[in-house]
């Protein structure tokens, strides 16, 4: 796609998670600068909305029409851009055409999908074609699952600087988070929970740490997921679980799959919340899990699930301010231990919430970084940012998206 009209072309830039990648990228690189991008989406009307939202800087963006259901349409596009960067779900919906329309064309793409089971339907039925084809494919490259996933590669690398070992298990803890969820996120989560409650072929797939791993893997370690509050001594507070966890560690699986077993045979891998110490920690990490696990519940029981959609949750569309996303921040904390008992700890932080005002800017650098930094030659198939971008995504995180990764202990 060398002779492509653009780098990296928004798909669904009129959607609420859009909006605000279209407005970071017009910020941070114009929109003919660097990067040559464009804005596109089912609407003409709309798309012209979000790029008069973009004022003067945005007056020049490039805006073109596809729609999801549109074959046609998605193939066009394909043709005028290096990158398709999708903000189009829930993906399991909505998703697919463009996965099939970036694999046929040889297209580099990426998302920000959390929807694993989608991703195993994915690879199942678009790999081989990808590696034929060359097509690089990047989910997850929001939220989730960068900070687990980049996370864990910053700190392996310090790992096997400070021990020549790799860390062979790993605990991610999010220290705080502070930030909205926007009505996109919970339809996918209200999805997934849809799917699960009618298919125990689905539940019992969902369960398996390796779900996306390679075929003949060869991991067999078993890996403990914090369903229930627990008091970590590695962290000194209670911990409870984290609802992104579950996407979050079978990318950090499947990176480790991909690099060569670089983590180790043996790997473990796990994320929860910390609710502070004590009888008052105990308390909150208690109604996190119990929280938790009620909506899930109820997401997954139909008559339930409606009164959640009517009553409760956003709607796809709709999300944090602004103001709020500027205000939002995270601190996410890892601690790693080798083979020989060597203990490393690393933080990792962001400045903006983490559901829509980061995780944006990490979508953007994901594309930027597929689009000008990968080799022409790297070879075509699903990847994870860890696996494919690495320390090129590492130093555009923290110079261009307000990341930081540091060595704490």
């Amino acid at each position: 796609m060398s002779d492509a009209q653009f780098d990296v072309v928004v798909f669904g830039a009129t959607s609420f998670v859009g909006q605000i990648l279209c407005q970071y990228l017009t910020d941070t690189y114009g929109v003919d600068g660097d990067l040559k991008w464009a804005a596109a989406g089912r609407s003409k009307d709309k798309l012209e909305q979000v790029k008069a939202q973009l004022g003067p800087a945005g007056s020049a963006l490039p805006l073109l029409t596809a729609d999801a259901n549109d074959a046609a349409s998605l193939d066009t596009l394909c043709a005028q851009t290096r990158v398709v960067v999708s903000t189009v779900g829930p993906y399991a919906l909505y998703g697919e055409p463009m996965i099939r329309a970036c694999v046929d064309s040889g297209t580099d793409y990426c998302d920000l999908t959390g929807e694993v089971q989608w991703i195993a339907a994915m690879l199942e039925k678009y790999e081989d074609q990808a590696k034929q084809n060359g097509a690089r494919i990047v989910h997850c490259c929001g939220f989730d699952s960068i900070p687990s996933d980049m996370g864990t590669y910053f700190l392996q690398k310090q790992a096997q600087a400070r021990f020549k070992a790799p860390a062979t298990s790993v605990k991610m803890r999010v220290k705080v988070a502070k930030g909205g969820v926007s009505g996109g996120t919970v339809a996918s989560m209200m999805n997934i929970a849809e799917e699960a409650g009618k298919d125990p072929a689905l539940r019992k797939k969902l369960a398996n740490p390796y779900l996306i791993c390679p075929p003949n893997h060869g991991f067999s370690a078993r890996q403990e997921s914090i369903s229930m509050p627990r008091n970590d001594e590695d962290f000194g507070a209670w911990a409870a679980p984290f609802v992104m966890e579950a996407i979050n560690s079978r990318i950090v699986h499947r990176s480790n799959a991909l690099s060569g077993k670089a983590y180790g045979d043996n790997f473990t891998y796990n994320e929860a919340m910390l609710a502070g110490p004590g009888m008052g920690g105990r308390m909150k990490a208690l109604g996190i899990g119990t929280g938790t696990g009620l909506f899930f519940a109820a997401a997954a029981i139909k008559p339930t699930r409606w009164l959640l959609n009517k009553f409760v949750v956003p709607q796809p569309g709709e999300g944090p301010s602004p103001e709020a996303q500027k205000a939002g921040f995270y601190d996410i904390r890892f601690f790693g231990v080798t083979d020989s008992d060597d203990s490393i700890r690393v933080k990792v932080t962001g400045d903006a919430d983490p559901g829509y005002g980061s995780t944006a800017k990490l979508l953007g650098q994901a594309a930027a970084c597929l689009a000008q930094d990968v080799p022409a030659d790297a070879p075509g198939g699903f990847w994870t940012t860890a696996s494919l971008l690495g320390d090129s995504l590492l130093k555009r995180l923290q110079e261009k998206a307000g990341m930081t990764f540091t060595v704490i202990d």
